[in-house]
């Protein structure tokens, strides 16, 4: 019962976290402001979470532990599973707003998520090819390698995030990423799943498609 409590009370705390640091960024979101969000002393906070940089870990750790299946990580899926998870990003502005800031700001120097992430896309780098290769053998049909695309993939689901966290009425994030999908399988006619108006058979001009 009082482990329960206990992993309830870390949960409430990771939430909290999660909105501050989306609210401030993580270097001005404090443990104070963590604690009284969820009726704790920063005291009674560092019972659970020692330093500020353990917090940001957990947080990390946290939110890919969403993104993957029960917790069995990246392994085995495919990329209508790539599709699936960008549609529930869509659903959780917050949460993508939080790991969009905190990527940002780790690319400085002394960051503390700066190792995290790091680390975090060679794994994923390494999980993107082998989904491709999964897909499509050694060969993409435009002749990338899986490990040439995967990079490619990778940047492709994160660099939408922002453009969607800016201008979500602009730019639809899940029927990108299809669109991206599509072109990766060599597929010829990608309009018709936007609902672009005009026949979807005519491709129209380059500059009237959404970037």
């Amino acid at each position: 019962m009082v482990r329960a409590r206990s992993e309830e009370r870390r949960a409430d705390i990771l939430r909290a976290a999660l909105e501050v640091i989306a609210e401030r960024g993580y270097r001005g979101a404090s443990l104070a402001s963590v604690a009284e969000r969820v009726g704790l002393t920063q005291q009674g906070l560092l019972h659970y979470f020692p330093t500020k940089e353990a917090l940001l870990v957990a947080v990390l750790e946290e939110r890919d532990r969403w993104d993957t299946s029960g917790g069995r990580g990246r392994e085995g899926w495919r990329l209508d599973l790539l599709d699936s998870l960008v549609e529930y990003n869509a659903m959780r502005p917050g949460i993508v707003q939080t790991f969009s800031a905190l990527l940002g700001e780790s690319v400085t120097d002394g960051h503390p998520a700066r190792e995290f992430f790091t680390e975090r896309y060679a794994q994923v780098r390494g999980e993107m090819a082998k989904v491709l290769r999964m897909e499509f053998g050694e060969r993409l049909p435009g002749g990338l390698t899986p490990e040439r695309a995967a990079p490619l993939l990778t940047a492709v689901m994160d660099g939408l995030q922002y453009q969607w966290l800016l201008d979500p009425a602009a730019v639809d994030m899940p029927a990108a990423f299809r669109d991206f999908l599509a072109l990766l399988r060599g597929d010829g006619d990608v309009r018709g799943d936007r609902g672009d108006p005009g026949d979807p058979g005519d491709r129209g001009d380059p500059g009237d498609r959404e970037g």
